[in-house]
């Protein structure tokens, strides 16, 4: 079954560590995890740190170039990854569809959706 990577992307400036969470956001959050493992589905998954935390790091001109985070002029980054093996891409859209609706409708949060290559 092929496998394909939903990666998260936030606002990391709108959604900060000390944005406030609904009192069932977690609840809805750890019910649709449950479902999606039982459903043999989730491979894994996990919320990335702040990018203050990071360093990008490029290959131009034959040099290696580092650069420590935060990443201010970047307003979209990856704040989190599902690896997940599906039948087929409708159904790895639709896992991922719940997942962004479990979030709360004033936050802004999207997906990228790929299949791995060989899978």
């Amino acid at each position: 079954m092929p496998r394909f990577l939903s990666l998260i992307r936030i606002d990391e400036q709108s959604l900060t560590p000390d944005t406030p969470f609904p009192a069932d956001f977690e609840q809805r959050m750890g019910a649709l995890m449950e479902e999606i493992t039982k459903a043999g589905v989730m491979l894994d998954t996990a919320g990335l740190l702040p990018t203050s935390e990071g360093t990008r790091v490029t290959w131009s001109g034959g040099k290696l170039s580092y650069t420590d985070g935060p990443f201010t002029e970047t307003k979209e980054v990856i704040g989190g990854y599902a690896l997940m093996q599906c039948k087929d891409k409708d159904e790895a859209l639709e896992w991922t569809k719940r997942f962004l609706e479990t979030h709360p409708e004033n936050w802004t949060v999207g997906a990228e959706l790929r299949q791995l290559d060989g899978s």
